[in-house]
């Protein structure tokens, strides 16, 4: 059995992320880099459509939103975005780690996807997850099995008045967000783009 080398190029041009080779995307079909944490997305992009039941053409995967502090400006990726009936309901961050210090992050990326907020964030390290509220950022519920499911999702946006975001909401949670995923970014993270 050969051996697998790896050069640094195999590393990734930062070093930040060590790269395995090459993958398919299960939402899209596009070919990524093989990395731990594109493994936990995908592992997570087929358990939303075979265990949860949405379709494929319902999530987008890496959704860019450029967020802006004063004279800052960067772009970031939302890891997928869910879309039922025209409206986005639902947004899930994946990071390696813990959970808690992702949920605000994940709460302003609800209020700043759309022009409405989106009725609920999740944040997952791909072996658990947490289910808040995109309103008020409470603690729906834990566990990945506990993510909703098409039916459960359709039931809470029923009820869900998909109010807009004011400017000036807008305005601190671009901070918020650029405060905790630029600001506090690894230099070497080539997922984020400086403008």
């Amino acid at each position: 059995m050969e051996r697998a080398r790896f050069s640094d190029k195999d590393a990734g041009v930062n070093g930040h992320h060590l790269i395995l080779g090459q993958c398919r995307d299960f939402i899209t079909g596009k070919v990524l880099p093989d990395t731990h944490d594109e493994r936990y997305r995908q592992k997570l992009a087929r358990f939303l459509v075979q265990e949860k039941g949405y379709l494929k053409s319902e999530i987008t995967p890496r959704c860019p939103i450029t967020v802006e502090a004063g004279e800052k400006r960067a772009r970031i990726t939302i890891d997928f975005k869910v879309t039922l009936s025209g409206k986005d309901c639902m947004v899930i961050r994946y990071g390696p780690g813990s959970l808690v210090t992702r949920r605000r992050p994940a709460l302003a990326a609800s209020r700043l996807l759309s022009p409405y907020q989106i009725p609920v964030a999740v944040v997952t390290n791909g072996q658990d997850a947490e289910i808040l509220s995109g309103a008020d950022g409470k603690l729906l519920a834990q566990g990945l099995d506990a993510i909703p499911s098409r039916e459960a999702l359709l039931r809470i946006v029923s009820r869900h008045p998909f109010e807009p975001i004011s400017a000036r909401r807008a305005q601190g949670e671009h901070r918020i967000l650029y405060a905790y995923e630029v600001d506090g970014s690894c230099p070497c993270d080539d997922t984020i783009c400086r403008l």
